[in-house]
């Protein structure tokens, strides 16, 4: 076992380590950077809109005391994300961890029928910059000896536009996040045995087409009960459930890889019922 293996089961755990966090200005991005800098890792945090929020970010990053980079980035570009890699590489030498979270989420209530380029651009920042970040940045989490990637889909790929959640998730986001979980499992081929490539499939979140979202609250009261009532914890998610989540990837789970954890407080399989169980016809 090499060095860079052993230190994640050593007394430091991921401190010093380096974090690329994707769609870190605010929401869950924000919350798994802060955490991961709260644990004394290092950490590049990127964003391009919400620049009203910009100075927040700074400021509370700050108040950590863990060194932290913040870059203004549009993964759009593709011929643009190799620079960022090597701007995190200029930066910290390293990287060892990489939070694959940028999505675009077409809502129904706030979309409408679909346009081309709405089409275009779910698909481009969901599915397309996911994969590009992650190219970039194999040679570097290959090299660290222990890297982690955690892509970040959503139960849109399962559900699609359907029940309750189908005035949240277009068919156009279903269908890239369904693609999400093939490049997990490619990925997970290709980052070992030093890379492990998990994915976190994300239900009705706050941030996330839950709470504090323009398109929750575009929902009547009766919709929003309708997705808690399908919903088998009779919650939507928050914030720390997913940097819980994060966390335990990272930290505690060093034989898993290529893998999906489904965290939707148990929305997918809410809409089927237990059936009582039949007398039966037969004595034994």
């Amino acid at each position: 076992m090499d060095s860079q293996t052993s230190n994640i089961d050593s007394e430091s755990g991921i401190r010093d380590k380096v974090a690329l966090v994707l769609g870190a200005i605010k929401g869950i991005g924000k919350g798994i950077g802060f955490a991961l800098a709260n644990e004394g890792v290092k950490v590049a945090l990127t964003y391009f809109d919400w620049e009203e929020s910009l100075d927040e970010m700074k400021h509370d990053f700050a108040q950590t005391g863990t060194e932290h980079l913040v870059v203004r980035a549009n993964l759009l570009k593709t011929s643009k994300i190799q620079a960022l890699i090597q701007n995190v590489m200029d930066h910290f030498g390293r990287l060892d961890i990489l939070i694959n979270n940028i999505e675009r989420g077409g809502w129904p209530v706030v979309h409408g029928p679909y346009v081309k380029e709405q089409w275009d651009i779910e698909m481009e920042t969901t599915l397309r910059a996911k994969r590009w970040v992650f190219d970039a940045a194999l040679p570097l989490l290959k090299k660290s000896g222990n890297g982690v990637v955690i892509n970040f889909s959503s139960i849109a790929g399962i559900t699609g536009r359907s029940g309750p959640a189908g005035y949240i998730f277009n068919e156009g986001y279903s269908a890239a996040n369904r693609g999400i979980s093939l490049l997990t499992e490619t990925w997970a081929r290709l980052g070992a045995p030093e890379v492990r490539v998990n994915e976190i499939m994300l239900g009705i979140v706050e941030t996330r087409h839950g709470e504090k979202t323009r398109g929750w609250e575009l929902l009547t009261e009766e919709q929003k009960q309708d997705i808690i009532d399908h919903t088998l914890l009779q919650r939507n998610g928050t914030i720390e459930d997913v940097v819980k989540t994060v966390l335990y990837i990272i930290k505690d789970a060093p034989f898993m890889t290529g893998s999906v954890l489904r965290l939707d407080g148990g929305y997918v399989l809410g809409g089927e019922k237990v059936v009582p169980m039949p007398k039966g016809v037969e004595d034994i």
